[in-house]
């Protein structure tokens, strides 16, 4: 089988880059030939705010480059992975019109939310969802504080929900969870459109110990992340536990000045992928205390790989990954009181959570490694050829 994968990479490199590359080497690995079409935001800079909101809106380059690859030689399949904002949905039509399949994966809310996140001025937001217009992104400057900016973000997803883009130029959507598989369709996507295909962990880091007596937060220090939550429940504990913050963000110097003040924080800033792995399986639990609506939550299933169990809040998609009381604890997102005392409930009852590393490890097992994953992506793309010969 021949994909030609379609991705728009960010400025820095994050988890929708690396998932897609993941993606990649494992159609790869089972002998598909997999080409690639990319556009980086690195660009961006040298687009005029006219020409760049003209190119998200229908960027003509893209569409004629990708029809013409696609007439140099047969593709079974046109997986895009992100179009936004230099590719544009003009690459579905340049596939249809050469008669090739369209799966689009679709990590974040964009096609309803102008900013993507369904999040704003630091809690969950849904004024969007169900507007033919989603004005409201441009009354609060949701894309990049900029309301230029966000009208061009608007003007996209409207324009091309009245012609019906969505609809009619994709064959099938991917979805990470069946949580933002709810949201899409609320969002006016059709259900029957939309599969669910987690991300996957390959290669396997193999079990850990959970013998370092200390908790974990991997993740952007950011506010939809929780880091002030994270923060404050710490400062709530009766009895201070070890505290180990990966990563950083615009809110590192909250973090910095936490550990400052708690000698029970330790920030450990931005770490190797094999350090940040070597952590998960030593650390008692993993917390995830996200304030958005994630559509996945890689870092609880890479803790899962480990064998370590997560305290995630229970919001989005990531109390849809979290089983409470199997793999992990739920706590109030948002709420550093019963962060804390979930905590504490982890810290009380060491029987328990040794049970649930064994659960994580098994969850992994069966849902999250790449035997698993191909075989659904495979029946995917079955689907997607399918849906196309019966146009």
């Amino acid at each position: 089988m021949r994909i030609l994968s379609i991705h728009n990479a960010y400025q820095i490199r994050g988890g929708e880059d690396e998932s897609c590359a993941a993606e990649e080497r494992l159609l790869e690995n089972h002998g598909h030939q997999v080409d690639r079409y990319t556009a980086t935001n690195d660009d961006i800079p040298s687009y005029s705010p006219l020409r760049l909101a003209a190119k998200t809106l229908w960027s003509q380059t893209a569409y004629r480059e990708v029809r013409s690859r696609l007439r140099s030689q047969p593709y079974d399949i046109v997986h895009v992975q992100n179009f936004f904002p230099l590719i544009s949905p003009s690459v579905y039509y340049a596939a249809q019109a050469e008669g090739v399949p369209v799966v689009q994966t679709l990590r974040n809310y964009r096609l309803i939310c102008p900013n993507g996140l369904f999040f704003r001025d630091g809690q969950v937001c849904e004024d969007c969802v169900g507007q033919a217009v989603p004005y409201a992104g441009i009354v609060h400057k949701c894309y990049r504080q900029s309301r230029p900016a966000t009208a061009m973000v608007t003007a996209m997803i409207s324009t091309h929900r009245l012609f019906k883009t969505w609809d009619q130029q994709v064959n099938l959507f991917v979805t990470l969870t069946q949580f933002a598989k709810q949201k899409l369709v609320e969002g006016g996507l059709s259900a029957d459109q939309i599969i669910v295909k987690p991300n996957f962990i390959d290669p396997d880091p193999g079990l850990g110990s959970g013998a370092g007596g200390f908790a974990l937060y991997v993740g952007r220090l950011s506010v939809e992340k929780g880091l002030d939550t994270l923060i404050d429940a710490w400062k709530q504990l009766p009895v201070p536990y070890p505290l180990k913050i990966v990563g950083d963000g615009p809110l590192a110097d909250l973090v910095k000045d936490a550990a400052k003040a708690l000698p029970a924080i330790e920030w450990l800033g931005r770490r190797p992928m094999d350090d940040v792995h070597r952590l998960m399986g030593e650390a008692s639990f993993l917390i995830f205390p996200s304030k958005w609506y994630e559509t996945f939550g890689r870092v609880a299933v890479e803790a899962f790989a480990k064998g370590t169990p997560v305290i995630a809040a229970k919001i989005g998609a990531i109390a849809e990954l979290v089983e409470t009381g199997k793999t992990g604890l739920h706590f109030e997102p948002g709420n550093p009181q019963s962060l804390a005392q979930q905590v504490q409930q982890m810290l009380e009852h060491p029987t328990q959570r040794f049970a649930m590393r064994h659960a994580a490890r098994q969850t992994y097992l069966e849902r999250y490694t790449a035997t698993q994953n191909y075989a659904y992506i495979a029946d995917i793309y079955d689907k997607a050829k399918y849906s196309q010969r019966s146009r």
